[in-house]
């Protein structure tokens, strides 16, 4: 049993934890080390809203009980998905961009630039370092354009630098228009339909008709670079007829509050608040639950990386980064969502569809006693 219950753990922290934890040349992690603070921003918007609809979906599926004391407890699994769309997959900006230099032969960005400075192939070698150096050094007014984290592995990302003047160690050099594609920088999680997110949850109740829920991972390293996963969350809901009659149904007053961290690349944080109502038809171990609920929310993810300015093969000592770190806001501030419950002696079962911003839906599957 235990160790069915850490392999179930160790299933939902890598699906949580999937479009980040992939530290290889194409995964998340080396993708955003390969963008400046607009591109990074443009490429992650769509996990950035989809993580938050989901840490925000799937907290309730009925109202507490109307009882001053009570045992109801509920333990087990919460799957949800953000729907995506073809305008999520990709972007198109006007922005500054640094392209990371190196040494002469190393392939650099900068390098790839320098090749279309004006008799540059008629430069001698340390000239050449120089025109690099001079390039990595300066931000380039750029069209960019690509593939955002739920595009396609197939897309790449593309930079138009238009024709400009370089300033050399006093000297004037040009660069003629070129479009540069970079294509370490692809769709992560390759064109899919759904942003998933799964968490284990845990409801006790009821005190006065209000129930507590929990959500919890245990820490788990992901990469020694990269460091830890960790996720917690906590929500409170309030049977309102405590203290008023309410005809038809149940109607509770609830908030929800989570974090999630991956390593030094990426925290999520998420709150809720809203109004969700319940009937229940059937008896107390066999019924079945409609549901809905009208809640307000935010959420925000912080991101931080080093971005490589100078990289050197030949003796990585010589590498240089630059630290960059931004917030952004998901999209999602209210949902309507409606739902339904089945419970049959001991297991729950329930599955709803959340209209907002981005449509999600979510299912769980409890223990109930």
């Amino acid at each position: 049993m235990k160790k069915t219950l850490r392999s179930i753990l160790l299933a939902v922290i890598m699906l949580m934890g999937s479009a980040f934890a992939q530290t290889e040349e194409g995964g998340f992690a080396g993708t955003m080390k390969n963008l400046g603070i607009s591109a990074g921003k443009a490429f992650v918007q769509p996990v950035v809203s989809g993580f938050g609809n989901n840490m925000n979906g799937g907290w309730f599926h009925k109202a507490p009980a109307t009882k001053i004391f009570g045992i109801d407890l509920e333990v087990g699994l919460v799957g949800m998905g953000t729907f995506t769309t073809e305008e999520n997959k990709t972007f198109n900006l006007q922005a500054d961009f640094k392209f990371s230099g190196g040494p002469v032969g190393s392939n650099s960005e900068a390098e790839k630039l320098a090749a279309n400075v004006q008799n540059y192939n008629l430069l001698s070698s340390a000239q050449k370092q120089d025109v690099i150096d001079a390039i990595a050094a300066q931000s380039f007014n750029v069209s960019m354009s690509g593939p955002t984290i739920v595009g396609t592995k197939a897309d790449y990302l593309k930079i138009v630098v238009p024709t400009q003047t370089l300033n050399v160690n006093g000297n004037t050099m040009t660069i003629n228009g070129t479009t540069q594609s970079i294509t370490a920088v692809t769709g992560v999680m390759d064109g899919a339909a759904t942003i998933p997110l799964a968490a284990p949850q845990f409801s006790i109740g009821t005190i006065y008709g209000t129930q507590a829920t929990f959500r919890y991972l245990p820490e788990v390293e992901i990469d020694k670079d990269l460091g830890k996963f960790k996720y917690f969350g906590f929500g409170i809901q309030h049977n309102l007829g405590m203290w008023f009659p309410i005809p038809v149904v149940d109607l509770g007053a609830s908030f929800f509050t989570q974090k999630l961290e991956v390593g030094t690349l990426m925290t999520a944080k998420t709150s809720s608040f809203g109004l969700n109502a319940s009937k229940q038809f059937g008896f107390a171990f066999l019924n079945v639950t409609p549901y809905a609920g009208f809640m307000f929310e935010s959420s925000t993810m912080t991101f931080g990386y080093d971005f490589p300015t100078y990289t050197d093969p030949s003796n990585p000592a010589n590498n240089k980064t630059e630290h960059i770190a931004f917030e952004l806001e998901g999209e999602n501030t209210t949902r309507l969502t409606i739902g339904l419950s089945i419970r049959l002696l001991v297991i729950n079962i329930n599955a709803d569809y959340n209209i907002g911003k981005q449509n999600s839906a979510t299912a769980g599957v409890f223990f109930a006693f």
